[in-house]
């Protein structure tokens, strides 16, 4: 089922993936420069999108980086949204191997209702670092580094102030966005699991939705072969589709 084509990243695919959030950190930069607050949160969103989508394909390593580039990559992106890129590959994985066991802090949010998926929010990402923390002591140095974003961000921000708001407002609205992650990535995709690969996630077909999130929607396409790069996820989906309807898999569909 999984051919090479599959697998494939052409070096122009992987320069747009890894510049993307930046491109969007420099758009930000713009319009809160030109005092466009109004189109913050929209350029915020579209930051996470491009931050969440490279990460999932750095930490799988499906598109083309060695281990020190992982590393690498994994901290600069991380870094856009003041996040651990090395407490989510190491807890992103374990979703992987172990979902949906009590071994999975970041599937939990799975086993909550709407609400407690909502409520957790403000602790997902500090309870995600501290389990990798007690589990990976050789990545500890990435950690300690990481876990410094976020505060120095913030104090960084309340300084400059007087001189430009944009650092500060960028900060909060990164580290308040993060408090959705449990929600849109974990309990919206997972709640109601069933018992089988086929029945623990969904995915979510349509042309205008997925194409927004960046293919991040194909959630059952992705955990049943996550070493198959977000671009490709759409032509994947595809070709399970016999496979789905013979097992009475039936995608949602949207926009």
């Amino acid at each position: 089922m999984i051919t090479p084509d599959l697998l494939e990243t052409s070096p122009r695919q992987r320069v747009v993936a890894l510049t993307r959030p930046f491109a969007g950190v420099a758009v930000f930069a713009t319009v809160a420069w030109l005092g466009w607050w109004w189109l913050t949160p929209i350029v915020m969103f579209a930051i996470f999108v491009a931050v969440v989508t490279v990460t999932h394909d750095v930490v799988h390593r499906a598109i083309g980086l060695n281990a020190r580039q992982t590393d690498w990559a994994l901290f600069f992106c991380g870094l856009v949204l003041l996040e651990s890129g090395h407490a989510y590959r190491i807890t992103h994985l374990q979703h992987h191997r172990t979902f949906p066991s009590d071994d999975d802090p970041e599937g939990y949010p799975a086993h909550l209702s709407f609400l407690g998926a909502v409520v957790y929010g403000p602790v997902f990402l500090g309870r995600l670092w501290w389990w990798a923390w007690r589990r990976t002591p050789s990545a500890r140095g990435w950690l300690l580094a990481e876990a410094a974003m976020p505060f120095t961000a913030v104090i960084a921000g309340a300084l400059l102030w007087p001189i430009t708001p944009g650092l500060l407002v960028y900060a909060v609205m990164a580290i308040a966005g993060s408090w959705v992650y449990p929600l849109l990535t974990v309990y919206l995709p997972h709640h109601d699991f069933g018992d089988t690969p086929l029945t623990q996630t969904r995915t979510l077909r349509g042309r205008i939705i997925p194409a927004i999130f960046l293919e991040l929607t194909y959630h059952l396409e992705h955990h049943l072969h996550p070493q198959v790069p977000s671009h490709r996820l759409a032509e994947l989906s595809r070709r399970l589709d016999p496979m789905f309807a013979a097992a009475g898999v039936r995608p949602r569909k949207v926009p």
